[in-house]
């Protein structure tokens, strides 16, 4: 008897039964039997000796085959497919004999968690006559601690006739979003268990046996790519339109896809502001590339030392690292190293190999993906300019208005080192590229989607930029040119005014104190908020400490974390907020459930009451910052009293263990309408309240704004949002408790006088923008925001709030 074969656990974490994996395709076995592990670790290790027989294109699932002849697909995460290769990095080749505690994927945990449905990896035996014994029991295990063997089943006689009946044949092309990966391969496998007949899928020279999950996995059978299904036996018809059904009708996953952002048919505002200046095309040389090798040994090395390379030059931040993931992409690296086997040289394989996957993004009409392609373009030239092939950029002069179908963010960078541009206007990208993220950090104005048309701007010819409103206009007058320059020196002005009087302390032009405090989420945080004339912090965000790590933070690293920015506040009032996150905000430490709504879920105030020791820990460090009354305490997501009344007696168990004698003040925050509803009763023993505007828009209107599809209906301003506002500040008022605002409502010019109108006390905003709050407080009354709130109030839409306040502020809303 063959003896069975030891599988170990891949990386330390949760061991639990596969039943248990939020997927009916695992959890109901049709993928075979196997276990599940929720990682607390970002390395997937080999569980035994054994051979590399499939590697996903995206990374996230690996197939091993075992010296008995099984195969074992570990598969990382639930949904993680749609991810598309984003966090994971394939440390291992198809064909590679690895040895037990191999390395084999790389993944981010934080990326990898924030965009799928779980982190839970099913382990199953993916192929017929094995079987699964000597399972581990469920719990804690460690990386390399004993799983479950396999072994073969038992041999069988059984028929095994040759299918009767004529072939069927037909072409079909791939429907499926992300391809043929385990859920559809699954379903392909099950819907054939009930029929007889033999199916086999081809594509292009490779072919599979429709009944194993496993081989139509192996195809990589993309979104737009054709098939042959060719079926024999009794159920031969019935059996290729099944499959044929399942490949190009609606992918499993479509349910939990974000649909795809439409593009504005107009220019589009990437980042706002004013420009007068020269048209300057963007001009690039392309840089030739010699398609013959010198021999593979050569190119390979090559083109490792240039990846290396160019992966290295880039700096810190979330553009550099999806840059670095684009050029450590596995997928990209294998299509270039088959091309340097046929004998081309290291620069044309990568070329090739960067520019088919950027037609296949551009094919799948997706605008967020299409807006990656030139991200695809940016790291294809810094790895060839290493191999010394880059293309080179044509001068521009500073102050130009550059005209281009896209801009680079590399390409960007290159503009802004020569002296930056006075603006940008693109023929095509879209407003939320990188490069739209950089122009908006440096404050260059940018339009983008402007169609072809502006191609044809003549070189040289003066033209004005108006991105805030969406027009680029390419034969202004003289009129027009001398208002525009005079718009930006009075901007500019303006601005150098507001920051002169940041420091001075925020009220009404009434003389009513209104305080504003600024949100932070680090120590660096707190120091730029004190220089932009914050007068106290109204929200930390305290789960930067929790995150990107193996284990939580004991109670001396959360003290003196929080007292470094209490110090940095220099006395001003700091309220931390007590850790919010959830399973849509996973901690690698804390095992947690998959859930269809973590929006609704286990978050906030929720988990740390269900996490005492984690919630006792933080409040412990909280207490005992110096000196005693200047940090608040202040819990997210609370519904009802009962919530705030088992924290209050959690922090005054921690106060009174370390011998804190004076009270510390604990709020909450006003996320939900249930709490807006019930103002009253929390004001009644809160010591404030502090209403987060982000979560309460998208509860109180039912649209979530992390969906492209309703993002667009969240507006703080809408009148059911404010008159929850409204009612949470006469709650309050009725117990003298005081109202803050921490969403991002607080820094909306439109909403401030809304407000405060509306009995709010505290605006806590972004660094950069409480100079601009402090100045438009400054020309309102108190009596003219109650009248603008009340008629608000009356309104019938956010765009007829926003309209009305406009019309009333006029030129007092300038701020740039």
């Amino acid at each position: 008897m063959t003896a069975p074969i030891m599988l170990v656990a891949p990386f330390s974490g949760w061991l639990t039964a596969l039943a248990e994996v939020p997927d009916a395709v695992f959890a109901e076995g049709m993928m075979g039997p196997g276990v599940a592990l929720d990682p607390l670790d970002g390395v997937l290790c080999a569980p035994c000796d054994a051979t590399v027989v499939a590697l996903a294109s995206t990374g996230h699932a690996i197939t091993l085959g075992l010296d008995n002849g099984a195969q074992v697909l570990l598969h990382i995460g639930i949904d993680t497919v749609a991810l598309r290769g984003n966090g994971f990095d394939g440390a291992v080749m198809v064909g590679e004999w690895v040895r037990t505690g191999q390395p084999l994927i790389r993944f981010d945990l934080d990326r990898v968690a924030a965009g799928a449905r779980s982190l839970i990896t099913p382990i199953v035996i993916a192929s017929p006559g094995f079987a699964l014994v000597d399972a581990a029991p469920t719990g804690a295990v460690a990386t390399g601690s004993p799983l479950f063997a396999v072994i073969p089943e038992a041999a069988t006689v059984a028929e095994d006739p040759e299918p009767a009946g004529d072939i069927c044949e037909r072409s079909v092309v791939v429907g499926l979003e992300h391809g043929i990966h385990a859920r559809p391969a699954a379903r392909i496998a099950a819907v054939l268990a009930t029929l007889s007949a033999d199916v086999e899928v081809f594509k292009a020279a490779r072919q599979a046996a429709a009944r194993s999950p496993v081989a139509l996995m192996t195809l990589d059978a993309r979104g737009g790519d054709t098939l042959v299904l060719r079926a024999q036996g009794p159920d031969a018809a019935r059996a290729l339109d099944a499959v044929a059904a399942l490949v190009v009708g609606a992918d499993p996953d479509a349910h939990e896809v974000a649909a795809p952002v439409a593009v504005a048919a107009g220019p589009v505002c990437a980042s706002p502001g004013l420009a007068v200046g020269p048209i300057a095309h963007l001009r690039v040389t392309e840089g030739t590339v010699p398609p013959d090798g010198e021999g593979p040994d050569h190119e390979h090395q090559r083109l490792a030392l240039a990846r290396r390379a160019a992966a290295a030059r880039l700096g810190a931040g979330g553009i550099a690292e999806a840059h670095r993931a684009l050029i450590e992409d596995p997928d990209i690296g294998r299509i270039a190293a088959q091309a340097i086997d046929q004998g081309r040289s290291a620069p044309w394989a990568w070329r090739a190999a960067t520019r088919s996957h950027a037609e296949a993004w551009s094919a799948t009409g997706n605008p967020r993906l299409i807006e990656r392609v030139a991200d695809l373009a940016d790291v294809a030239g810094q790895v060839l300019a290493e191999l010394g092939h880059g293309a080179t950029l044509a001068p521009v002069a500073a102050g130009a208005i550059v005209v281009a179908q896209d801009v680079l963010p590399s390409q960007f960078g290159a503009l802004c080192r020569d002296g930056a541009p006075g603006g940008l206007c693109l023929a095509g990208g879209g407003p939320t590229s990188h490069v739209a993220i950089l122009a908006a950090a440096a404050g260059i104005p940018m339009l983008v989607a402007a169609g072809p048309d502006v191609l044809a701007a003549t070189e040289g010819a003066l033209a004005v930029l108006d991105a805030g409103a969406g027009q680029i206009d390419l034969a202004p007058d003289a009129a027009r040119i001398a208002a525009a320059r005079a718009a930006i020196a009075d901007q500019a002005a303006r601005r150098a005014a507001q920051r002169a009087m940041a420091g001075a302390l925020a009220q009404t032009a009434c003389g009513t104190r209104i305080e504003v405090f600024a949100n932070c989420g680090s120590v660096e945080d707190a120091h730029a908020a004190v220089a932009a004339g914050a007068e106290g912090c109204g929200l930390l965000r305290s789960e930067f400490l929790f995150l990107d790590r193996a284990d939580a933070p004991g109670e001396d690293e959360q003290r003196a974390m929080y007292q470094a920015i209490a110090d940095a506040m220099a006395g001003r009032p700091l309220i931390v907020r007590t850790l919010d996150v959830g399973a849509d905000k996973p901690l690698a430490y804390v095992p947690m459930a998959a859930e269809d709504n973590p929006a609704l879920g286990q978050r906030g105030i929720r988990l740390s009451l269900a996490r005492p020791v984690l919630m006792a820990t933080q409040l412990a460090a909280l207490v005992a910052v110096q000196p005693a009354g200047q940090l608040r305490i202040m819990a997210p997501m609370v519904v009802d009293r009962g919530e705030l009344r088992r924290l209050r007696a959690m922090v005054d168990q921690a106060a009174g263990k370390a011998g804190i004698a004076d009270a510390v003040r604990v709020g909450v925050m006003i996320e939900t309408p249930a709490a807006a509803l019930l103002a009253d009763q929390l004001a009644a023993e809160a010591d404030f309240l502090s209403i987060g505007t982000n979560d309460l828009t998208q509860y109180a209107l039912a649209a979530d704004r992390g969906n492209p599809a309703t993002a667009a209906m969240i507006d703080a301003l809408h009148p059911a949002v404010l008159r929850l506002i409204a009612h949470c500040t006469a709650g309050a008022a009725a117990h003298g408790c005081p109202v803050g605002v921490c969403g991002s409502a607080a820094g909306d010019l439109l909403a401030v006088p809304l407000l405060i109108g509306l009995g709010v006390g505290e605006l806590s905003v972004t660094a950069g923008r409480i100079a601009a709050v402090k100045a438009l407080l400054r020309t309102v009354t108190l009596v003219e925001a109650r009248a603008l709130a009340q008629a608000a109030l009356a309104a019938d839409s956010a765009a007829a709030v926003r309209a009305l306040v406009r019309a009333k502020l006029g030129d007092r809303l300038q701020e740039s």
